[in-house]
């Protein structure tokens, strides 16, 4: 019994040590009117830590509330039925699906994992990934309104991430067959012929969750931290005196995004605070990029895949991203 109790108490203990780290620093102006204050870099960063946090963690909870639906509620029959047989048609019906989720790119991962777990081609779990951050509704409307009412950037964002995300889903339907889990990560599954009650299975469904919560948590933490560390003590001055050409310009802001880590909800309206520096490609790789690869995600898909599939797929991203817009800028 204490084997299946540490991982749990080693988790917990982790978050209220965060916390406690974390309230600490949030109530330090009190401490520097005490003439005992931290350093102000340290405040900034702590500041930003919150914030990643705090756009992150709703998102996070409407992924693991879902992800423990579709364990409970979802068998195999029901996935063999829903994806088409066909390869094609599932890397198509995946990507637009995907686009229904509500959910940012941290959210998204443990949907994907409980997805693939119950049966959903891993070609087709990665068109969830690719697309459920990136052209859902939120985001559109976001950057419609980041960029003042432009529709056309909103399209060229959700248009150009569809053809990017249906090229991927494409490639690794090639490479990768399985499901490319971890081997100390492949979720257990548990067959019972006979349907429990309701308040079982729904009772069932919350316990799923909160495991997902904190299987997925920890790492969110780990690159909110790294992301909050880029963005204070790493200049983006330095970062942006990198970008001259259109290639080099798109790379920079492309890595940018990455380093920032972002929620796809919010980053347009950071992506519009560059128009002036920066073409609409350029732009546009900040748009694409970042929701479909960050610091946050990269972390949680190294957790739950294999380590050569995960660099392979971010590989794949990157080169597909940027080789793409390329070819699109003479037209944009």
């Amino acid at each position: 019994m204490q084997k299946g109790t540490n991982p749990y108490l080693v988790e917990i203990t982790g978050f209220i040590l965060i916390g406690l780290v974390s309230l600490f620093i949030f109530y330090s102006p009190t401490l520097a009117e005490q003439g005992q204050g931290l350093p102000a870099s340290l405040l900034i960063f702590n500041t930003i830590f919150l914030s990643i946090l705090i756009e992150a963690i709703p998102f996070v909870l409407i992924g693991v509330f879902i992800a423990g639906i579709i364990q409970v509620f979802i068998t195999e029959e029901h996935i063999r039925r829903w994806i088409p047989k066909n390869r094609f048609l599932a890397v198509v019906a995946s990507c637009f699906i995907g686009a229904l989720f509500p959910a940012c790119e941290c959210g998204i991962v443990p949907i994907v994992r409980r997805l693939v777990a119950k049966g959903v081609p891993i070609f087709a779990g990665v068109g969830f990934l690719l697309t459920g951050p990136l052209i859902n509704p939120i985001v559109v409307g976001s950057t419609y309104m980041a960029f003042g009412n432009d529709l056309r950037i909103a399209l060229l964002r959700m248009g150009l991430g569809l053809v990017i995300a249906l090229i991927i889903c494409a490639v690794i339907s090639v490479l990768y067959k399985g499901s490319q889990f971890r081997r100390s990560h492949v979720p257990i599954q548990i067959e019972n012929s006979q349907k429990p009650p309701l308040f079982e299975r729904l009772k069932s469904m919350c316990h799923h969750s909160v495991d997902e919560f904190f299987e997925m948590g920890k790492y969110l933490m780990i690159g909110a931290l790294l992301a909050a560390f880029i963005q204070t003590y790493v200049s983006s001055a330095s970062l942006l005196g990198l970008g001259e050409g259109i290639l080099m310009s798109t790379i920079v802001m492309m890595g940018l995004a990455f380093l920032l880590s972002l929620c796809s909800e919010a980053d347009a309206f950071i992506a519009a605070s560059f128009r002036h520096l920066f073409p609409q490609t350029s732009l546009l790789g900040f748009l694409i990029y970042g929701p479909m690869l960050d610091l946050k995600n990269s972390l949680m898909l190294l957790a739950v895949f294999r380590f050569r599939f995960v660099i392979v797929l971010m590989l794949l991203i990157t080169v597909t991203v940027l080789g793409v817009l390329m070819l699109a800028h003479p037209f944009l």
